[in-house]
């Protein structure tokens, strides 16, 4: 996987980034990493990347042999002020047309033995 390379997920082209890290890291891997981009609905709209060893409940698609993609909109349960320090409590965030809420583009890096990204729209 070259550096923005566009590839086919769910019902859209995303741009997909992986630097020379995150690549040589893949590469070395034994197993599957799971990436999972979520967008959290609240009183504002957070976007995070998330790394798994393992599926996390969320349906995620094969993108190269050891990396795995998915999406998950959540919502919190309720809105308030304390929910910004922490992980808040979420729930699955039934959208209609999920496609729409897909990111345009994806970037994974490998840094000090720890994975990271970011996503975001065009």
């Amino acid at each position: 996987m070259h550096e923005g390379t566009p590839i086919q997920f769910g019902n859209k082209t995303l741009v997909l980034t992986l630097t020379p890290g995150a690549s040589r890291a893949l590469q070395q891997r034994q197993q599957p990493l799971y990436v999972e981009m979520e967008l959290y609905f609240s009183c504002m709209i957070r976007k995070k990347v998330r790394f798994y060893e393992q599926a996390s409940g969320v349906e995620y698609q094969t993108i190269a042999n050891n990396l795995n993609l998915g999406f998950r909109p959540v919502m919190t349960q309720q809105c308030s002020v304390h929910e910004t320090d922490g992980p808040p409590p979420v729930t699955d965030f039934p959208i209609v047309r999920a496609g729409s809420f897909i990111p345009h583009w994806l970037r994974i890096d490998f840094v000090k033995g720890q994975w990271c990204g970011e996503f975001g729209f065009n």
